[in-house]
C-alpha cells in the first residue's frame, strides 16, 4: 500500500453556540420563552430585567447610603468608594461594548430610550376601570373539580381510613371527572403485594366511589360513558319521584337506561330501529328517550377545567386604521410578551475593573448575557418581518374575513424575506397573532390551493369556512351529505372531492349528515 500526502479544499457549516441558541429562541412559544428568560435570570448574574432596575432606582435604593455631595450629573450606578473619572471610563466602556438594551419596538434600529416602546399599548399595571375584569384573574379564581367535590365531602360524615379513601379518589379523577384507573389498580399501588392489605383498601375504595358517584355534578367518577349517562339518568330519576312527575316522563327516563345499556356505537349512530328491537319499546317512545340521552353531559368535569389553559397571548397585535379603500392594518409586537433585559452595569463594571487573565468564566457568563439579549430581539424582529409579510399577502382576510383567505405557503414568505422555509416553519409554530377577528396561530394564515373553474385557486381555509356555512344554513331535518357539500361547491366554482369534503368537515368537527339529522 502506497503512502501520499494530498491537499484538499471544501467547505462546512458549523453551528456556533450562539447561532444555535437562536435557532432554539425562534422556535419556542411564548410560555417557553419565559421559563427559559427565568431560569438564564437565575443562572447569569450579568443578566437582569431592565424594568427591575428602575423600580430600584425609583426608590432611591441606590443612594440610600450616599451622601449628598455634588448637585451635578453622576453615574447612576457609580459607587463614592470610586474616583470620578474611574467610574466615567467604566461607564463609557460598558456603553461601548454593550450589545444594547432589548427596548425596542421590534424594528432593525435600536430605540436609544424605552419612551418609543410600547407607546400605543395600555400600560401593564396601570389603573383599570372598576368593573373590567381580567380573564386571568378570573381564571385563577375559579373552582377545580377536585376543590368542588371536595368542599360537597366535608358534610359526609366519614371515619378517618374512609375519607381519605374518597379524597384519594376524587385526586385521581380526570379533567373529564372520570375514574380512569380501576379500583384494584389503586388499591395495589397503595397497598403493594400484601394481599389482606390490598383487599382492605378495595373495600374502603368501593364504599368510597358510591359516595363519590353520589355527589354533584350527575355523572362524576364513572369509569365509562355508559356508567356516566346512566348515573346521569339514575340522578334524574331520584328528582322525578322526589318532584312526583308524571308517568309518561318516567316511562322515558325508564327507557333512556335501558338504552344506554345497549353497545355505545348503536346509540352513537343513533339506530333507532334497532335499538327499539333490541329493547322491546315503540320507536316513537325510543325516540323520546335518545332526545333525553342526547341532552346529558358526557364529560361532567367539563365546565370545571381551568379556563386559564384557554387563554392564549398574542405575540402580535393588528391594528386596523381607516375605512374603505383607505384601510391600513398596522402590525406591532405584544409589549406583554417581551422581555426587557439588559446587562447588569454594577457587575459589568466590576469585572472591568480587573484586566487579569483570571476571570475568564465570568467573561464568557457577560458575553453569554449579551448574546442572549441579542438573540432574543433577533427573535421578536423575525416574528414581525414574517407577521408583517402575512398581514400584506392576506389583507382580504382582515378585510372580509376567513371566507376571503388565499392560497399561501411558506416558500412565499421565505423568498419575500430571504429566509429558509424552515425558519419560516418555526417563526409560525406556536406564535399567534390578534387579529379583527380573533387570535390566530401563524400557521393558520397558510393553506393549500384548491382549484377552480376560472383557473385561480380558493384558499383551503376559506372552503372549509364555506363548508361550516353551508352547514349552519341547513335543514336539521334533511342534512346536507359530503357529495351535496361536494356539489354545491362546484356550483361556487370550487372543484372539492367528496372525500375532501368528509376531511374538511371533521377537521372542523362537525358530524356526518346521519348524525345532525333532528330525531
Amino acid at each position: 500500500m502506497k503512502q501520499g500526502l494530498s491537499l484538499r479544499v471544501s467547505q462546512h457549516l458549523a453551528l456556533t453556540p450562539q447561532l444555535q441558541q437562536s435557532i432554539r429562541l425562534l422556535q419556542l412559544s411564548t410560555l417557553e420563552l419565559n421559563q427559559e428568560v427565568e431560569q438564564l435570570l437565575d443562572e447569569n448574574p450579568f443578566l437582569e430585567r431592565a424594568d427591575d432596575s428602575v423600580e430600584r432606582e425609583a426608590h432611591g435604593l441606590e443612594r440610600v447610603d450616599t451622601p449628598a455631595v455634588r448637585d451635578d450629573a453622576e453615574d447612576d450606578y457609580g459607587s463614592s468608594a470610586s474616583s470620578t473619572e474611574t467610574a466615567d471610563e467604566s461607564l463609557s466602556s460598558v456603553d461601548l461594548e454593550r450589545d444594547g438594551d432589548w427596548d425596542g419596538d421590534g424594528t432593525v434600529d435600536l430605540a436609544p430610550d424605552d419612551s418609543e416602546w410600547g407607546g400605543d399599548a395600555p400600560a401593564r399595571n396601570g389603573a383599570r376601570e372598576d368593573d373590567e375584569a381580567d380573564a386571568t384573574e378570573l381564571a385563577r379564581s375559579q373552582e377545580s373539580l377536585q376543590d368542588f367535590l371536595k368542599r360537597q365531602a366535608l358534610s359526609l360524615r366519614l371515619g378517618a381510613e374512609d375519607r381519605a379513601a374518597l379524597t384519594f379518589l376524587i385526586e385521581s379523577l380526570n379533567d373529564d371527572g372520570y375514574l380512569e384507573d380501576p379500583l384494584e389498580e389503586l388499591a395495589q399501588g397503595l397497598a403493594g403485594d400484601d394481599l389482606e392489605q390490598r383487599e382492605a383498601v378495595l373495600v374502603h375504595f368501593e364504599m368510597a366511589l358510591r359516595l363519590l358517584q353520589s355527589l354533584e355534578p350527575a355523572g362524576v367518577g364513572a369509569r365509562n360513558l355508559a356508567e356516566c349517562l346512566r348515573l346521569q339518568l339514575r340522578a334524574q330519576q331520584a328528582e322525578a319521584a322526589r318532584r312526583g312527575t308524571d308517568e309518561e316522563d318516567a316511562d322515558v327516563l325508564a327507557q333512556a337506561l335501558r338504552l344506554v345499556a345497549q353497545p355505545t356505537e348503536l346509540l352513537a349512530r343513533r339506530d333507532l330501529k334497532k335499538l327499539a328491537q333490541l329493547t322491546g319499546a315503540s320507536e316513537a317512545l325510543t325516540r323520546e328517550a335518545l332526545a333525553r340521552v342526547a341532552r346529558l353531559e358526557p364529560k361532567p368535569g367539563r365546565r370545571f377545567v381551568n379556563v386559564e389553559r384557554n387563554i392564549v397571548i398574542p405575540d402580535v397585535l393588528v391594528l386596523r386604521s381607516g375605512n374603505g379603500v383607505g384601510t391600513r392594518f398596522r402590525v406591532q409586537l405584544n409589549p406583554d410578551v417581551m422581555p426587557r433585559l439588559r446587562v447588569h452595569d454594577i457587575y459589568a463594571n466590576a469585572l472591568k475593573g480587573h484586566k487579569s487573565g483570571g476571570h475568564a468564566a465570568l467573561q464568557q457568563r457577560l458575553q453569554e448575557a449579551r448574546w442572549f439579549i441579542k438573540n432574543i430581539q433577533q427573535r421578536f424582529d423575525t416574528i414581525l418581518r414574517v407577521s408583517s409579510a402575512i398581514v400584506e399577502r392576506q389583507k382580504n382576510f382582515f378585510m372580509h374575513g376567513e371566507l376571503a383567505m388565499r392560497p399561501l405557503v411558506l416558500r412565499e414568505i421565505a423568498d419575500e424575506l430571504g429566509l429558509h422555509e424552515s425558519t419560516i416553519s418555526r417563526v409560525t409554530t406556536a406564535k399567534y397573532m390578534a387579529t379583527p377577528y380573533g387570535t390566530y396561530e401563524l400557521k393558520y394564515f397558510f393553506g393549500s390551493g384548491l382549484g377552480t373553474e376560472s383557473g385561480g385557486n380558493a384558499s383551503s381555509t376559506a372552503v372549509r369556512a364555506l363548508i361550516k356555512q353551508f352547514v349552519t344554513a341547513e335543514s336539521a331535518k334533511k342534512p346536507l351529505s359530503d357529495s351535496q357539500l361536494s356539489e354545491m361547491l362546484k356550483e361556487q366554482g370550487i372543484e372539492c372531492a367528496r372525500r375532501t369534503v368528509a376531511k374538511y368537515r371533521e377537521a372542523l368537527k362537525i358530524a356526518p349528515a346521519n348524525l345532525r339529522k333532528a330525531l
